[in-house]
């Protein structure tokens, strides 16, 4: 049973949501079996909100996988073993504007129940139901050190979903 995903409640997630978000990395997906983007990301979180399990994931407007979340309801983030950092590393350093990003990667994607997009080769995934949105406003920065991270002024938009799919390789 170790090489199938599993749904799982989101209380046996064994993951430290630090570790695996900054260090080890996620896949942000949107759209759907036919037309989807991926991008790695190492910004985001996991809690309760709303008395609802979320995640928020934050994407600039230049990225393409922004579209995708533009014009879609729901989206993944998908976290993998570390023989993948390769593979995340690409993702995170080309665009699907530029490049087939599923053309010999190695990732096989596959159709959620609600018809998000995950990959074969996770150890873990959500999928999240857009629920909010909101752009980070500069002026809103109490700690000035932050608009050192955006000197393009492309200010991230966040997207906070509720997790409606979890699964989990064993």
């Amino acid at each position: 049973m170790g090489d199938i995903l599993r749904p799982i409640d989101v209380y046996q997630v064994p993951d430290n949501p630090f570790k695996a978000i900054a260090d080890d990395w996620m896949l942000v997906t949107a759209g759907d079996i036919n037309s989807f983007n991926t991008m790695t990301a190492s910004w985001g979180t996991m809690g309760e909100l709303w008395h609802k399990k979320i995640c928020i994931c934050f994407v600039r407007p230049n990225r393409h996988t922004y579209n995708f979340l533009e014009n879609t309801d729901s989206f993944t983030l998908t976290f993998f073993p570390e023989k993948y950092r390769d593979v995340l590393k690409l993702c995170g350093t080309k665009s699907g504007r530029d490049i087939d990003k599923m053309g010999g990667i190695g990732l096989t994607p596959i159709k959620s129940p609600t018809g998000s997009v995950y990959f074969e080769e996770a150890r873990l995934v959500f999928e999240c139901k857009k629920i909010y949105i909101h752009d980070l406003d500069p002026g809103n920065f109490i700690d000035r050190t932050i608009e050192k991270e955006y000197p393009q002024k492309d200010y991230h938009r966040m997207y906070i979903g509720e997790i409606v799919g979890c699964w989990l390789k064993d």
